[in-house]
């Protein structure tokens, strides 16, 4: 792998990184975000008298296959 095409592959990765921080500090601040997470189902809380215990596994099944499609289609535009 030449230097060109790592500093290249570098570059999209931050700016992917950049616009995916700005749309979920974003729609955080709103709180649309806030209204799913943590309550989809399979996600696990338990809260005893000293311990909180919270398992997004609902959450990271989706966040899972909308990052997958999501990178899926990139991958086929820059082909």
């Amino acid at each position: 792998m030449n230097m060109e095409h790592l500093g290249r592959t570098l570059l999209v990765l931050g700016l992917f990184l950049v616009v995916a921080g700005g749309l979920v500090w974003g729609l955080g601040r709103v709180g649309a975000l806030g209204d799913w997470i943590g309550h989809l189902p399979g996600d696990i809380r338990y809260e005893g008298e000293n311990v909180r215990v919270y398992v997004p596994i609902g959450t990271m099944i989706v966040v899972s296959l909308v990052l997958t499609v999501l990178i899926n289609l990139a991958m086929r535009l820059w082909r």
